[in-house]
Parts: C-alpha cells; sequence; structure tokens
C-alpha cells in the first residue's frame, strides 16, 4: 500500500506488497522488495534498495546508494549517510547457501550512520549513536556513543541534537545536560536537565 501522499520517482521499482507512508519521497532507480515496510516522512535517495522484509521508521534519511537487506531494522529518525553498508551473513560464500543464518542488525532510533560505513550483521546501534565516516561497526554500539575506527570504538558522546559532549556532558547547542553511569550515557530529566 502506498499512501496517496507519498512520492515514488517514475525510476523507482517497487515489488508489491510494500507500504510506504504518508510524505515519505521515493527517488531515482530506488529498488524496494516484497513485504518492505517504509513509515511516514522518510526520504530514500537515489539507487537505495531495501528488503525483502526490512522495516523503516518514520523519519529516516536513507542517502544515495545504500541497501538495506532482509534481517535491518530501523527504528525512526535513523540517518544512514552515502554508501554506507549493512551486512546479513557473518561467513558468506558464494557457493554456501546461507539465508537461514541471516543475523539480525537493528539501529535504534535518532541513530546515524556516517557515508561509507559498515555494519556488520548481529548487532544494535543504540538510539541517538553516531557511526563516524568509514567505521567499520563489529560489535553493539551504547545510546549516544560516538564510535569511529576499524574496528569501530568509542570515542565520545553526542547529544540528541548530535552535538559532542565535552566533560561536562551538557550539549551546546540545546543545554541538555547527561549522566554517564557505568559506561552508558542517558539525559537527565526533571530540574538536573537545565
Amino acid at each position: 500500500m502506498i499512501h496517496e501522499n507519498a512520492f515514488v520517482h517514475e525510476s523507482a521499482w517497487i515489488d508489491e506488497p510494500v507500504t510506504i507512508g504518508a510524505g515519505t519521497r521515493i527517488w531515482h532507480f530506488v529498488h524496494l522488495l516484497p513485504h518492505t515496510v517504509i513509515g511516514a516522512d522518510c526520504v530514500l535517495g537515489q539507487n537505495v534498495m531495501a528488503g525483502p522484509r526490512v522495516s523503516i521508521g518514520d523519519g529516516c534519511k536513507i542517502q544515495n546508494n545504500v541497501s538495506i537487506y532482509e534481517g535491518v531494522t530501523l527504528e525512526e529518525n535513523v540517518f544512514c549517510g552515502p554508501s554506507c553498508v549493512f551486512t546479513n551473513v557473518l561467513l558468506p560464500r558464494a557457493h554456501v547457501e546461507r539465508k537461514d543464518e541471516f543475523a539480525a542488525t537493528l539501529v535504534r532510533g535518532g541513530a546515524t550512520i556516517g557515508a561509507n560505513a559498515t555494519v556488520v550483521c548481529g548487532n544494535t546501534l543504540g538510539a541517538y549513536s553516531m557511526i563516524a565516516a568509514g567505521a567499520v561497526v563489529t560489535r553493539d554500539v551504547p545510546d549516544f556513543a560516538l564510535v569511529a575506527g576499524i574496528p569501530a570504538r568509542r570515542i565520545g558522546w553526542v547529544s540528541r541534537s548530535g552535538e559532542r559532549l565535552g566533560q561536562d556532558l551538557v550539549c551546546p547547542r540545546t543545554g541538555e545536560r547527561y549522566a554517564e553511569r557505568g559506561g552508558r550515557l542517558a539525559p537527565l530529566e526533571g530540574k538536573d536537565s537545565a
């Protein structure tokens, strides 16, 4: 089902059944495979491939040349930079069928994946985490973590707005305050937040 307020470019190839939410824009040469669900207000750039059986939440932005394979789930407001890569099999061989070995990858709400980064399957990228351009993710990434390198390691923390946090753990854009406990970061709520 394609919502009447969605835009699908004439060069896109849609293999029914798919679901495309209101306000979503599907651009040049996109290929959507069956049973793919795309939420509202998403943007899929040129040459994106998604599916089969992929879930993309509301407000996601997927830049050019990204393939989202079966086993990958993007929650709401995820940003996928140009040519970032998702895998779905840990030990691929051209001559060995491994479709029953797809490992699930979950990208939590608000996360950002930089251009040309690779996300090895079977991992979870935490809410509002930021994966640096060119990084290779080989293990779970905590919420709000900034990771870079090969393999990716945490090099800092970022706010919900995507700003790198200093030692005071205060977002320079919004003033929102955070606290680190046990190697995890969380926003402070209530009177401690401002």
